[in-house]
C-alpha cells in the first residue's frame, strides 16, 4: 500500500527582474515590471510505501525543500499531483510553522491544530513536548528570541510527540548541540520503527541516510535523477559530486 504517490509534478517560481524605485517614479510613462519563471521541480514522480524511509540527496539549490514544501501543503504545484492517500503529514523544517511573536508554549498549541489535533490531544501530550525540547523556562518566551538550535529543539519535540501518519524532515537532524543531535536521532530512529509510519529525509550527511533510509531520491536541478536502494543510489551521488569537486 501506497503511501505517497507523486505524479509528474512541476513547481514553479516566479522572480521580478530588479529596477530602481526612484528611476521608476521619475519617468513618466510606466513600463511593465518583467516576469521570469524558474522551476525549481521539474516533472518528478515517485511512490513510497506506507512504512518505509526515504532519503533525499541533491546539491544546494536542486529542489529538495522545496519537494517536501509541496508535499506537507505549503506550495502548490503547477503541473501533476500529489496524493497521500488520506495520511496526516508534518513537516520539520527550521524557519517554517512558528509564528515568532508568539511563544513556544503558544506555538505547540498552534503547530499542533495546524497538524489536525484538538486541543485536548495536545494537552495530553504537552509535558512531554516541554519536557523534550529542553527550552525550559523559555517556553513562555517569543520564538523570536530563540536561538535556531533552541527553535529545532521545539519543532523536532512537537513533530516528535505528535506523531502524524508522514513524516517530513529537512535537514533538522544536524541543528542543535550534541545531545540532543544524539537525543533527536535515537527518538527518530524509534518513530521509523513503527511499521505504519512513513518518513521523508532530506539531509546532506550520507551517513545518517545510510543507516536510516530504505530508498533514496537523488533531484539534480529540479529533475530526478535516480532512485533506487539506499546503497546503488548514494554510490552514484559521492561519484557524482567527487567528480563535480575535482572540475
Amino acid at each position: 500500500m501506497n503511501a505517497v504517490t507523486v505524479k509528474k509534478i512541476t513547481i514553479s517560481y516566479r522572480l521580478l527582474n530588479k529596477f530602481s524605485i526612484k528611476k521608476n517614479l521619475l519617468k513618466k510613462k510606466k513600463k511593465s515590471t518583467k516576469e521570469e519563471k524558474f522551476n525549481a521541480i521539474k516533472n518528478v514522480s515517485f511512490e513510497l510505501e506506507k512504512g518505509k524511509i526515504l532519503g533525499v540527496v541533491g546539491k544546494n539549490g536542486s529542489g529538495k525543500s522545496t519537494l517536501l514544501r509541496a508535499m506537507a501543503g505549503i506550495f502548490s504545484v503547477d503541473e501533476g499531483t500529489i496524493d497521500l492517500h488520506g495520511n496526516t503529514v508534518s513537516l520539520l523544517s527550521i524557519g517554517v510553522g512558528f509564528q515568532k511573536k508568539l511563544t513556544g508554549y503558544e506555538n505547540i498549541f498552534l503547530s499542533g491544530l495546524l497538524l489536525g489535533f484538538n486541543k485536548k490531544q495536545i494537552e495530553e501530550k504537552l509535558d512531554e513536548i516541554i519536557d523534550f525540547s529542553e527550552l525550559g523556562d523559555f517556553i513562555n518566551k517569543p520564538v523570536s528570541t530563540y536561538s535556531s538550535g533552541m527553535y529545532s529543539k521545539l519543532a523536532f519535540a512537537i513533530t516528535a510527540i505528535l506523531e502524524t501518519d508522514i513524516m517530513l524532515i529537512d535537514e533538522v537532524l544536524s541543528v542543535g548541540d550534541i545531545s540532543f543531535k544524539q537525543k533527536s536521532y535515537d527518538k527518530m530512529k524509534e518513530l521509523i520503527n513503527d511499521d505504519d509510519r512513513t518518513v521523508i529525509i532530506v539531509s546532506h550527511n550520507l551517513s545518517t541516510l545510510k543507516e536510516l533510509c530504505d530508498e533514496i531520491l537523488w533531484i539534480h536541478e529540479g529533475s530526478m535523477k535516480m532512485i533506487g536502494d539506499t546503497k546503488t543510489v548514494l554510490a552514484e551521488y559521492e561519484s557524482f559530486m567527487k567528480k563535480g569537486v575535482a572540475k
